[in-house]
């Protein structure tokens, strides 16, 4: 028999597959559970509607993180710090900071989307990745300068 999963279910698939079960687990345990529900033409039609308007939801998504990382690409952040002899700071710029900036520029962006290897110690210019979406990132330039 084959049912739509609604959710998620350990060794058979994930939530909207069309899997095909032994009629008893179906009947007894899946469709009671309300875990699966009948494949008729009615049902497979349904999550075939429901797929179209997730992947528009999706593209859509995607344009707006392309868009927000070509005016992320242009830009250029600026953080003042304290720094001592040789240019070794008093502390360490994080993705915190990062983020801070960001959003005074008007940009708001969760510190877990920027990534750094280490956090910044020393004075100068930085790449830093910023993941906008699973498939876009975009790299910002960082400058790091002594605070005055």
């Amino acid at each position: 028999m084959e049912v739509i999963l609604r959710e998620e279910v350990a060794g058979l698939g994930k939530a909207g597959e069309l899997v095909k079960v032994r009629d008893g687990f179906a009947r007894n345990f899946l469709i009671p559970q309300k875990k699966a529900i009948f494949a008729d033409p009615k049902n497979i039609k349904m999550l075939e509607h429901q797929r179209q308007v997730a992947e528009a939801g999706e593209k859509k998504v995607k344009k707006l993180a392309e868009d927000l990382a070509a005016k992320l690409a242009s830009l250029s952040l600026t953080i003042e710090k304290e720094a001592g002899e040789e240019e070794k700071l008093f502390g360490s710029v994080t993705t915190k900071d990062i983020a801070d900036v960001l959003r005074k520029n008007g940009h708001a962006m969760d510190k877990r989307s920027i990534h750094l290897k280490d956090p910044i110690k020393q004075i100068g210019v930085y790449d830093v990745e910023v993941k906008l979406h699973s498939q876009v990132t975009c790299t910002i330039k960082v400058w790091v300068v002594k605070k005055a």
